[in-house]
């Protein structure tokens, strides 16, 4: 049986890559949440609504639409039919998403309609809160974990790659930042759920950590069968 697969991490854990792969693997959806969240913080940015203005953020959500497209390239994240998968990776929209994440009613709006595109399983969600909040019955549940200054190494790069060189400095106090705001928030903090998987990938490879979670997917799609 097709699972539903939460993996839940601080920012720069690898997250994104790992949901991608295990997706295309498994022949699976990828439910990117974080980019849900990013781009809730471009549309209210675009429509000069704060970042904390509950009441102006709720009716925000009301009046937008996020989906995804999912193609051999990978997922194109679409606000209001425009693509926008290259304006949320920007650092100021990493900041601008962990702000509104925090806020209760955007909150309510996306677990919503995450729980709405991940029902009937098929599906790789990742985030700070699938595994404790989203989809917390699902048995295909990882914490994927990693040192701060790797984590740190991780995003300089990708943004460095993307022509967006940022000082490893500012990278560095941007994930320290995020992993207090993302900790310590009082809606839906990211933890570690006491059954999830936990994985440190600080001194592992992409494919080590992808080939570990596959495995333990398909043990759990078999094991359904026999059941």
């Amino acid at each position: 049986m097709k699972q539903i697969v939460a993996i839940d991490g601080p920012s720069g854990a690898g997250k994104s890559t790992l949901a991608r792969e295990l997706a295309k693997r498994l022949g699976y959806q990828h439910l990117d949440t974080g980019a849900m969240y990013r781009a809730v913080a471009v549309a209210a940015r675009r429509a000069g609504v704060g970042l904390d203005d509950s009441r102006g953020l709720n009716r925000l959500c009301k009046n937008i639409e996020i989906r995804f497209e999912h193609s051999s390239g990978g997922n194109r994240v679409l606000l209001n039919g425009e693509d926008v998968s290259r304006i949320i990776r920007t650092p100021e929209m990493s900041s601008a998403s962990s702000a509104v994440s925090a806020v209760s009613e955007v909150r309510l709006h996306m677990v919503r309609l995450q729980r709405k595109l991940g029902r009937g399983g098929g599906v790789v969600a990742e985030g700070r809160d699938i595994g404790t909040v989203v989809f917390p019955d699902t048995r295909a549940k990882f914490y994927l974990d990693a040192s701060v200054e790797e984590r740190a190494r991780r995003r300089w790069l990708e943004l460095k790659k993307k022509g967006m060189a940022e000082p490893f400095d500012r990278v560095l106090a941007d994930i320290e930042k995020r992993d207090r705001d993302d900790s310590t928030r009082v809606d839906s903090p990211l933890r570690r759920a006491e059954d999830a998987i936990y994985v440190d990938s600080t001194s592992m490879g992409p494919e080590e950590v992808l080939n570990l979670i596959c495995r333990v997917v398909k043990d759990l799609e078999g094991g359904d069968e026999n059941n």
